[in-house]
């Protein structure tokens, strides 16, 4: 199982990102646990200074904006 978190204040970006990691953890048949992580002082602890940030099993993978399908899919299968 993945564990995926997923860094921002819950903005739309945010639900977005944890949307689309959902539905392709789905698409390729990978069991996920995603974690909203809403606090600015633990997503700082990160080091993500833009949100949306995304963090799978325990590595910082993609901080500020959408990420792209196809690195999605490549995070879940690593």
């Amino acid at each position: 199982m993945k564990d995926v978190k997923v860094l921002g204040p819950g903005c739309k970006r945010c639900q977005t990102t944890e949307d689309m990691v959902r539905a392709e953890a789905e698409r390729l048949g990978v069991p996920v646990r995603i974690d909203k992580i809403t606090d600015y002082a633990a997503i700082a602890g990160y080091g993500v200074l833009s949100t949306p940030g995304v963090v799978v099993d325990g590595k910082l993978v993609h901080a500020g904006g959408l990420p792209k399908v196809e690195d999605i899919a490549r995070w879940l299968t690593a």
